[in-house]
């Protein structure tokens, strides 16, 4: 027993001394999603902030693809020590729920760092098409069940999960159109190829306030401070209906925990900075922090709630 505990105590002085010294080189990101998405953003404007406090550079890399599985997997089989790392949105949640077999364990091959932030989708549709306000296109898709299309940023993406819980809670069925990305899905939506969109709302405010997309809905409980005209999806007779994305940050397991806490500290700190937090505002994200125990379950809990729109939606697993 005391020889397990004397193991323990080094393994933990070595841990320790180990987040004295990182990071002592640059920080590689890989953010498995489009250039201009959410997690791009988000990721990017923290980055920054957090290159300036290490005195390295942190470095983005864009790798999407297979809803987010290549980039993903790509730190699954990186080091685990601190020097690479996954920014991704609710998708990394999503996917457990949309595909049968992933290459990685969401919840076992990756160390859950820290929440970035949480930000509304606003469905959006075109300004001059058929399908607003939101009634209209609840009755349209009614009225010609399975026939109306609907964008989303790639199969599994959280963006197409939270269009298929709005249709499931309006009971209608619509044609799913996945795309490689949010700004292609964007643009067919307003463009009027596609019905509408769930767009992360910083990828629709400016289009929204300069009136080339039509703003149907928010899908948060309370209207978005930065789009205030735009009413919620609940108030337009689905009570209840609230589903957020999120932004965070992950390492491959077996990361040191020191480690991990150095870059959830530096986050968390980072997140109460007033520039980043007016930058995220601007946004339409709100700049929330987590341990990364209390992130772990979240991130838990999100896969479960995934899972049941999945389940409930009737939606074909990949």
């Amino acid at each position: 027993m005391k020889r397990i505990l004397a193991a323990c105590l080094i393994g933990l002085g070595a841990s320790a001394a180990l987040a004295e010294d990182y990071p002592s080189k640059p920080i590689r990101a890989i953010i498995p999603l489009t250039p201009g998405s959410g997690a791009d953003i988000v990721g990017r404007i923290l980055g920054k902030h957090l290159g300036d406090a290490f005195g390295h550079l942190f470095i983005f890399e864009n790798r999407p693809g297979a809803g987010g599985q290549i980039g993903s997997q790509a730190v699954v089989k990186a080091a685990p020590d601190g020097y690479t790392l996954l920014v991704q949105s609710a998708s990394h949640a999503a996917n457990s729920a949309i595909y049968k077999q992933l290459p990685y364990d969401a919840t076992k091959d990756f160390v859950d760092v820290a929440l970035l932030g949480m930000t509304p989708y606003v469905m959006v549709t075109s300004p001059s098409g058929p399908y607003h306000p939101l009634k209209a296109l609840v009755d349209a898709a009614k009225a010609k069940p399975g026939d109306i299309p609907f964008a989303s940023a790639g199969v599994g993406s959280s963006t197409h999960l939270a269009a298929e819980y709005f249709a499931q809670t309006a009971g209608i069925r619509m044609v799913h159109v996945p795309y490689k990305g949010s700004p292609e899905a964007i643009q067919d939506s307003i463009a009027g190829r596609t019905s509408f969109y769930m767009a992360p709302i910083n990828t629709a405010i400016g289009l929204v306030k300069e009136g080339r997309a039509a703003g149907l809905g928010v899908s948060t409980e309370r209207r978005a401070a930065s789009l205030p005209d735009v009413p919620t999806i609940a108030e337009q007779g689905f009570p209840g209906f609230a589903i957020t994305l999120w932004f965070g940050m992950w390492a491959p397991a077996g990361t040191p925990p020191a480690i991990v806490r150095r870059l959830n500290s530096e986050v968390g700190r980072i997140l109460q900075v007033p520039e980043v937090r007016e930058q995220l505002s601007k946004l339409g994200v709100d700049p929330v922090g987590m341990s990364p125990e209390d992130f772990a379950r979240f991130v838990r809990a999100q896969i479960a709630v995934y899972q049941r729109i999945v389940r409930e939606a009737g939606v074909q697993q990949q």
